[in-house]
């Protein structure tokens, strides 16, 4: 169903009874009356399916373009940054739990905002670029399309950063109107995404290369938890990924973690970021960056 003034919802069918079926990412949510999806921001009112995010982002600031983190693509330049509560993901060690795992409370509402008014923010900061992040923009994808198509429209740059758990229709929407995203590889195993994200990794691979194949700028970032995702046997096979399905020019971020939300594993060591950095030099990789020390 198309966007309309009422409920500013894509991306969902009608199911059994007054449920409803959301199609914006891989769960496939079915929502019951009142309910809302896994994201806590698709909400099942009257059979129909109302985004409680759109025109209500939680966070706007202007941040270095760095910080998404890009280094590739307007570098020194200002971002404009929006995001809402809400998140697809449920990942054990998410370092921003503060928002991705908050709720919308209807009856206060944080202030509307337009799409219209986010571009013309941007102007006034200076910002040559709109960014949809802090959260996870997937679940206010209708709000960051139409907000994109304004930006568009002033001569804006489009950037989303994101974990990439997006539906091939969703994606094919939103992805044509970006000029550059980072996607977080949380971890290179289908037992990772399971354990600690309660997803899966394929459909994060698929949202990597139909980036690519557009032709938009790439980044990715891999935030390295101790004893979970820092073996050197995982690290490689994901290079072999990267190295056979996108190139070895792609910026690759690791990034330190810090225990918050459920995880209370010491932080990353920066020796393991280094040896990450090393191997990766050592197999003809060209750009990998280390943050968070």
């Amino acid at each position: 169903m198309l966007n309309d003034s009422k409920n500013f919802t894509r991306w969902w069918v009608n199911g059994p009874g007054d449920t409803v079926l959301c199609q914006l990412c891989p769960r496939g949510c079915r929502i019951s009356p009142d309910g809302l999806g896994f994201c806590g921001v698709r909400k099942n009112t009257g059979g129909e399916l109302v985004s409680l995010a759109y025109g209500h982002p939680v966070a706007i600031a202007v941040d270095p373009i760095e910080k998404k983190p890009l280094r590739h693509f307007l570098p020194g330049s200002k971002t404009f940054s929006l995001g809402t509560y809400g998140c697809n993901l449920d990942c054990s060690c998410c370092q921003n739990s503060s928002l991705s795992r908050a709720f919308y409370d209807p009856a206060a509402m944080p202030a509307w905002v337009p799409p219209e008014q986010l571009p013309q923010l941007a102007r006034k900061y200076d910002c040559p670029s709109v960014s949809y992040t802090y959260n996870e923009p997937t679940i206010f994808a209708e709000y960051a399309y139409d907000i994109a198509v304004q930006a568009r429209g002033a001569g804006l740059k489009n950037i989303l950063v994101s974990n990439g758990y997006i539906s091939p229709a969703a994606a094919d929407a939103l992805y044509p109107v970006l000029d550059a995203a980072n996607i977080d590889m949380k971890g290179f195993s289908e037992d990772f995404y399971h354990r600690h994200c309660g997803a899966s990794l394929a459909p994060v691979l698929a949202s990597l290369e139909r980036l690519y194949r557009l032709g938009k700028h790439l980044e990715i970032t891999t935030l390295v938890i101790p004893g979970q995702n820092d073996s050197t046997t995982m690290l490689e096979q994901w290079l072999d990924w990267v190295e056979k399905h996108l190139n070895r020019d792609i910026p690759l971020h690791f990034s330190a973690y810090h225990p918050s939300h459920h995880c209370t594993a010491p932080a990353t060591p920066a020796d393991t970021l280094r040896r990450f950095r090393d191997i990766a030099q050592g197999r003809g990789f060209t750009a990998i960056y280390l943050g968070n020390l």
